[in-house]
């Protein structure tokens, strides 16, 4: 049976408002993780329910996503649609002893979903981790900067 969900945990060093404010910065995220080459926001205003972004990353087809649900602090998820494809990608932080948890997961669904899975697997846990290592720490140098919550983080 092939694998279609893909996950990683990872412990920041970082408040979970910071680990937000980086997370749903996605235009942003290019900066600290080589996993995206380029975000699109095609919907203005403060990643919401009904937000879209167009993402491009290396060795994939560019991909359009729709955030479907989002908790403000906690998650967001947003799913991509292509023919016989339904991807689901999913970001979240809550408190832990070390600042934060960092879950991020991507499923496959869809008739298509568990081929593309499996071509796209290796390449799912690399960027995934590049992803969660990128975002630690990147909240783990704003975190010492001890004015992060006046500010905008950028």
């Amino acid at each position: 049976m092939t694998r279609t969900n893909f996950s990683i945990t990872v412990e920041v060093p970082a408040p979970p408002p910071l680990v937000w404010l980086v997370m749903v910065d996605v235009e942003r995220w290019p900066e600290w993780t080589a996993s995206v080459s380029r975000v699109k926001r095609l919907s203005p205003g403060p990643l919401q329910v009904g937000s879209r972004a167009r993402i491009h990353q290396p060795k994939l087809p560019p991909a359009s996503w729709l955030v479907t649900e989002l908790e403000s602090g906690v998650g967001f998820t947003w799913i991509s649609l292509a023919p016989g494809v339904r991807v689901t990608a999913r970001h979240t932080t809550e408190a832990s002893a070390v600042g934060s948890r960092v879950t991020l997961s991507v499923y496959y669904g869809g008739w298509l979903g568990s081929l593309l899975a499996r071509l796209t697997g290796r390449l799912n846990e690399r960027y995934l981790a590049l992803e969660a290592n990128g975002l630690k720490a990147r909240c783990a140098e704003l975190a010492t900067m001890q004015h992060w919550k006046h500010h905008e983080v950028h």
